[in-house]
């Protein structure tokens, strides 16, 4: 398979860590980010901000803001 390259990388990102994509296209980015520091760099940080988000709307917000 060819490099996808990191204009495609980055802008399907997203949807490659929601699993979104189909199955050439996240295997496409999969391959890329093996050999990319900085995607997979990229990678990490959605990582990271995903897991914090749905750590985040597991909590049940205080009475005051529910109202």
């Amino acid at each position: 398979m060819t490099d996808c390259g990191c204009e495609k990388a980055k802008a399907e990102l997203e949807e490659y860590l929601h699993n979104e994509l189909c199955g050439s296209d996240a295997e496409d980015i999969r391959e890329h980010i093996a050999g990319c520091s900085d995607c997979e760099s990229e990678l990490n940080v959605g990582i990271v901000l995903t897991e914090a988000v749905q750590r985040a709307c597991q909590e049940v917000a205080p009475e005051e803001l529910r109202d």
